[in-house]
């Protein structure tokens, strides 16, 4: 998720929903049996299966500034609900140098270390994503030498680490990172993370904060490495419907279960299987969800729907976020109604093949 940005255009629904008053178009919500995993053409096709982003925690300018800081017993406690990744958003920015050398406090990258290493010992994928740097956004040319210095520190950090740990570049570029100015960017931080992981999976969205329709001409470094992804609130007028942090701030009331909103989503599942015939690449989604100003059985919808449709081309999607943002678990780690079941996955192949008749 991104700071302060600019307002950008199973399951049934429940009594409760149709309490809030008659919806126009209300329908019922498609059916979306969720497909075998994809594999690549072109790159790799990372095993993503159900996926949470631990956000507000490592992005915050100190973890625990937005939230309750991450317990190593979370990692369990996921790992028990399912799931196969988790996502690590890290403001590293926040800690490192203003002059060269760029030193990232070793505190910082020991900790960030430490909770990767956990998540990793409960059985899970980590992607480790560098989060919230806003200077890069502004002025790439000015901080590409910062930026590629942070990225060989964190690739020294992890040099030693298994490969069912990922790096992402950079969380949701925007302003002047776009598709045009990304490469620029990109090359020198991935040739400094190849220095010590030369096979280790990293993670690259497009510009327009890594929106859909950013993959339609992004270019990814030719490195059989590189893994596409995109995030997805659509449409934020419902997802973040009262949110702050976006100028203006969505009305209250939005509601997501109408004929409209089922067609954009149908759409948009066309629109990445495009780009999977046009390019041999998967993606996944690297964010979705609903903020909790919806109503908790509207939330649980959304992203049971959504994550469905994804599924049901073979896209893994990770959900924002765990409990200090976008909650699925309540405050002592319980998880919300409707939850973890709602995040559907892709079916792996031993999955596929043993339901496939013969």
């Amino acid at each position: 998720m991104v700071g302060a940005v600019a307002l950008s255009a199973g399951m049934a629904l429940s009594a409760g929903m149709a309490r809030a008053g008659a919806l126009e178009e209300v329908v019922a919500t498609p059916t979306y049996d969720p497909a075998p995993e994809r594999s690549a053409r072109t790159g790799l096709s990372l095993p993503v299966g159900r996926c949470v982003n631990l956000g507000n925690t490592l992005e915050a300018p100190n973890e625990g500034d937005w939230g309750k800081r991450i317990d190593d017993r979370d990692f369990d406690r996921i790992r028990r609900g399912g799931f196969a990744t988790v996502r690590l958003p890290v403001r590293f920015s926040g800690h490192a140098g203003k002059e060269a050398p760029y030193r990232i406090d070793p505190a910082f990258l020991g900790r960030v270390r430490h909770l990767a290493d956990r998540a990793t010992a409960s059985g899970l994928n980590v992607i480790v994503d560098l989060h919230h740097d806003d200077e890069v956004m502004t002025d790439p040319v000015g901080q590409r030498d910062r930026f590629v210095a942070m990225w060989r520190q964190i690739g020294t950090a992890f040099a030693s680490a298994p490969p069912s740990v990922w790096f992402e570049l950079l969380n949701e570029p925007r302003e002047r990172l776009t598709n045009a100015t990304l490469p620029d960017l990109w090359k020198p931080a991935l040739a400094a993370v190849r220095e010590e992981n030369p096979e280790r999976p990293v993670i690259l969205g497009g510009g327009e904060t890594s929106s859909l329709p950013s993959l339609v001409d992004l270019e990814l470094p030719d490195d059989p490495f590189v893994v596409p992804t995109f995030h997805y609130y659509d449409p934020m007028t419902f997802t973040h419907q009262g949110a702050t942090f976006i100028h203006p701030t969505p009305k209250m009331g939005a509601h997501w279960n109408g004929a409209a909103d089922y067609r954009r989503l149908a759409d948009d599942l066309v629109a990445v299987q495009a780009y999977v015939t046009r390019t041999g690449r998967v993606p996944f989604v690297g964010e979705f969800g609903a903020m909790e100003t919806v109503p908790e059985d509207e939330r649980a919808h959304y992203y049971a729907t959504v994550s469905r449709a994804f599924a049901s081309i073979g896209i893994a999607s990770c959900a924002w976020a765990y409990r200090n943002t976008f909650p699925i678990v309540d405050g002592k780690g319980h998880w919300l109604p409707g939850f973890p079941d709602a995040l559907a996955r892709p079916l792996d192949r031993q999955e596929h093949d043993a339901r496939s008749p013969g």
